[in-house]
């Protein structure tokens, strides 16, 4: 399969999860998916300084796509935030 038909098997896959990150003011982009079939991804929006980006990404965004695209080996984000992290904000408390 080739690298632009499997970008658009995963933002096929995004489509069912897009509309809760959307609600909390985020999104996610697709960076990269190398030969071994390890996605990249950006959250965008609130979803780049929520606490709680760590479990929407694994329990939501990953899985959506893994579940999907077989030929995805792997999901990883460039910037989840820490639930510690003392800059992370919820969603109710972004401007």
């Amino acid at each position: 399969m080739s690298k632009s038909t499997l970008i658009e098997e995963v933002e096929k896959a995004l489509v069912s999860i897009r509309p809760y990150l959307v609600a909390d003011g985020g999104d996610v982009r697709v960076l990269d998916i190398d030969d071994a079939g390890k996605v990249t991804l950006e959250l965008l929006g609130n979803c780049g300084n929520c606490p709680m980006s760590e479990m929407t990404f694994r329990a939501g965004v990953e899985e959506s796509i893994i579940r999907a695209v077989p030929a995805v080996t792997s999901v990883e984000a460039i910037n989840i935030t820490s639930p510690d992290d003392p800059g992370a904000r919820l969603p109710s408390q972004m401007s």
